[in-house]
């Protein structure tokens, strides 16, 4: 895919080169399976080929949230067993591999704790071989016990302090993963001011590509700078989509033409009438064609496709 890489040409207010190389490093080592590594062990497995793009002018990719994986694999909830329904979606995946895969955030079950995020690892680790993946972090998602799952180094020398911040230009787009985690296993999230600023810096430095913004929490009060956040990329006509999770819904709706996208979740529903699953993202300078994978719950609308249009 053209101009895959794992920092994107955003530039990086207030890091050295050295920072910026470091973190680039650190970005390369939790996207690539091979690099998952526990703090202080080597890391020098070479990076795997990635996938071509479909074409030229269109890069596809697997969009999942609240995967909600434990300790216990057997854990369910609700009729629901989270691991086994990551386990049929990886194979969903691997069978036709995309160019990458976002998660939103809620990638643990409950507290985030450490044997939850080494479950996780294993899961998704047969497509990390083949395929980079951009984890965000939810609610339910403990910010340390992940660093120490998934590498060292993450939260040091980041774009924003002390938030899991990943930009990376995908064929036609770009996608930047945000970080919403306030504190875990509290309802509410927020972006906060650092992030924000580095947002807004980041969006008037950088070229004209659509842009896609992903993080957890829903834009209906649940996050708590959801107004600022606007403020900031209303203005903006290359934010196209904002893609969240946390509701554990399926829904598009659209705020001052930027279409807002309501991921389902793989691991368990909160209503009968919505399905547990992913969708299937085709991305393209002008729009984006977007398929739903129903695994369980409601399934009416397995395989449906949404196609929106960019605002200009």
């Amino acid at each position: 895919m053209e101009g895959r890489r794992f920092i994107s040409d955003i530039p990086q207010a207030g890091l050295s080169r050295r920072q910026l190389l470091r973190g680039g490093l650190a970005l390369a080592a939790w996207t690539l399976g091979p690099r998952w590594t526990r703090a202080g062990e080597p890391a020098d497995v070479a990076p795997p080929e990635m996938p071509p793009s479909c074409d030229p002018e269109c890069t596809r990719w697997a969009l999942l949230s609240d995967t909600h994986i434990a300790g216990d694999p057997d854990n369910h909830y609700r009729g629901f067993y989270p691991y086994r329904n990551l386990q049929e979606v990886t194979a969903q995946i691997a069978a036709d591999l995309p160019d990458g895969v976002v998660i939103t955030g809620d990638l643990a079950r409950l507290r985030g704790q450490i044997d939850a995020y080494e479950n996780l690892k294993a899961l998704l680790g047969p497509i990390a071989e083949q395929c980079p993946i951009h984890l965000g972090l939810g609610n339910h998602d403990d910010r340390n016990d992940f660093f120490r799952a998934f590498g060292p180094g993450y939260d040091d020398d980041g774009v924003v302090a002390n938030k899991h911040v990943v930009t990376t230009e995908a064929g036609p787009v770009r996608l930047i993963v945000l970080d919403s985690l306030l504190n875990v296993n509290w309802m509410t999230g927020k972006l906060g001011p650092q992030q924000r600023t580095w947002l807004e810096t980041a969006l008037q430095s950088c070229d004209d590509r659509p842009t896609i913004l992903f993080l957890h929490h829903t834009l209906n009060g649940e996050l708590l700078d959801m107004g600022r956040l606007f403020e900031i990329i209303k203005p903006v006509p290359k934010i196209k989509a904002v893609v969240y999770g946390h509701s554990h819904k399926y829904n598009y709706s659209e705020v001052a033409g930027i279409h807002l996208i309501n991921l389902p979740a793989t691991g368990f529903n909160l209503a009968r009438r919505q399905p547990v699953g992913w969708v299937e993202a085709r991305l393209m300078q002008d729009g984006g064609e977007f398929t739903l994978h129903a695994i369980g719950g409601h399934r009416e609308n397995d395989g449906r496709t949404q196609t929106l249009t960019w605002r200009s």
